[in-house]
């Protein structure tokens, strides 16, 4: 049986960040929009699958937050993490070109 001094706690694990936070803006439900997170996320989980979280941030409701990533187009993704921070703005359907800018590596 153990003693009290022998007890250890073991400590809270905390929650793993993803590697990639990703922050995509968008201004309302537009096709474009759509387009943009769909292909977003078909892109994420094919190349960064179970490493990446997504935050969509809709300017119509919140316009205020475009001043923080200075978005002045939509949509407009932003890679918030792993730094360099870094932007692609469009509907991310260039698969090839959206890789290179976020700076994807292929998984070896």
């Amino acid at each position: 049986m153990a003693t009290p001094s022998t007890l250890r706690e073991r400590p809270i694990a905390e929650p793993l960040k993803p590697e990639w936070q990703l922050k995509l803006y968008v201004a309302g439900s537009t096709p474009r929009s759509n387009a943009a997170l769909e292909n977003l996320k078909r892109l994420c989980e094919t190349h960064l699958a179970g490493r990446y979280s997504i935050e969509v941030v809709d300017l119509l409701l919140n316009p205020q937050l475009a001043a923080g990533d200075q978005i002045l187009a939509v949509p407009t993704l932003v890679r918030k993490f792993p730094e360099p921070i870094r932007k692609i703005i469009g509907d991310l359907s260039n698969e090839e070109r959206v890789l290179v800018g976020l700076d994807v590596k292929p998984l070896v």
